[in-house]
């Protein structure tokens, strides 16, 4: 049945959904307005403050003041005190360097140094192919003076950072050994990072080491996993101890010749939504597989793991990882520098995440500080007992 209301009343009804409206919007305009101004009112304490600081610094400092070093320790400051340890913020030099070492290679001489018992910079570790290598330096050479300067007069640090420089530019280098110095000459140059090595075991069994995760490690992986396959491997064991992590895209492209089609990993931000960060093709390698880790297997490191036990059944063997499950982006500014900011979570998709908490391995083994490796041992054995079952 049909009714009918008079015109009178239509219109009070109209003016009191008119202004329910106006209470309702006015409400939570002066919720969003109250939040505005509040969020204003923070930044301006926090602006008047340095203004406050800046101030008296500039009054009452003795020394010079050096304003890109001051404007970078600023950025630096602010970053630091979100309290994120994997955030931070790169002046330009910082930035360039870290493009550098994401491309997979770094400009130098190719060396890994040590503080020597007698104040002096030991030579660690040469990098083939690089200036040092060729130069004839060695493993155990003493460095005593940069450029005519002598490391424990300018110290240690001051010495190595003196060291750095850019491509094709030249340095010289007191080196000792056995007691006789000698100066050598070195021009720096872009020298490639070997993130990945591989090898045949006994018993048909494939090694791969990963020791980072660089734009340059993919082509490394993919190059070195054909030729252990096309050698007749028919088990792999991937080795990421001490793999702190790196670039998500270099990863994919490790995972992808290894897992079944379909999205492997995501990544959760802040207002809720996720996003496919690894996905993988129908090629597929159908062999057994066991990953070593241990308790600096970091970041995309650890996905690495997650991802060939969820998805391929692989055994995992060592210790508990770092518990890193979070992922940065590298945003540039205007003055060269750029903020590495956490911006999601990172999981695969069948497994809960492991940020804070690491991968609990399948099989526990510790490290051995005697010479021996029994995590690598307890991995070989385990890749056997899997051929000699699937031979069977």
């Amino acid at each position: 049945m049909n009714k009918k209301i008079s015109l009178g009343l239509a219109l009070s009804l109209m003016a009191i959904a008119s202004a329910v409206t106006f209470i309702l919007t006015s409400f939570f305009s002066l919720q969003s307005f109250n939040k505005q101004v509040t969020d204003v009112n923070e930044k301006s304490k926090k602006y008047n403050s340095l203004q406050l600081l800046d101030s008296f610094v500039r009054e009452n400092y003795y020394g010079d003041i050096d304003e890109s070093d001051l404007n970078n320790g600023i950025l630096k400051g602010y970053v630091q005190g979100i309290d994120d340890k994997y955030s931070r913020y790169l002046s330009e030099d910082e930035y360039i360097t870290e493009q550098s070492e994401n491309e997979g290679e770094i400009v130098g001489l190719g060396l890994t140094l040590m503080e020597d018992d007698s104040g002096y910079i030991r030579i660690a570790q040469i990098m083939p192919d690089s200036p040092s290598s060729d130069a004839g330096l060695v493993e155990g050479d003493i460095i005593v003076a940069i450029d005519g300067t002598d490391v424990i007069e300018a110290g240690f640090y001051e010495s190595v950072d003196a060291m750095r420089g850019s491509e094709g530019s030249s340095i010289t280098m007191t080196i000792r050994r056995e007691g006789v110095d000698t100066d050598f000459t070195f021009t720096r140059r872009a020298i490639e990072v070997v993130t990945v090595e591989g090898e045949m075991l006994s018993g048909f069994i494939g090694y791969i080491r990963i020791n980072s995760f660089k734009k340059n490690t993919s082509e490394q992986f993919i190059e070195t996993l054909q030729r252990l396959t096309s050698n007749g491997a028919k088990a792999i064991i991937f080795d990421l101890r001490d793999n702190e992590g790196g670039l998500v895209t270099s990863l994919e492209e490790c995972l992808d010749p290894l897992l079944p089609e379909g999205v492997i990993a995501t990544a959760e931000y802040k207002d809720g939504h996720t996003e496919t960060i690894v996905y993988s093709d129908e090629n597929e390698l159908e062999l057994p597989m066991v990953v070593l880790v241990n308790e600096n297997t970091a970041s995309s490191a650890e996905l690495f793991a997650a991802a060939l036990r969820d998805f391929r059944q692989s055994m995992i063997i060592g210790t508990v990882t770092y518990g890193k499950g979070v992922m940065q982006t590298t945003t540039e500014f205007d003055n060269g520098g750029a903020v590495v900011l956490t911006v999601a979570e990172i999981k695969t998709t069948k497994s809960a995440s492991y940020n804070g908490i690491g991968i609990v391995p399948d099989e526990l083994v510790e490290a051995a500080d005697d010479g021996t490796d029994p995590q690598y041992d307890a991995a070989v054995e385990l890749v056997n007992s899997m051929l000699i079952e699937a031979a069977g």
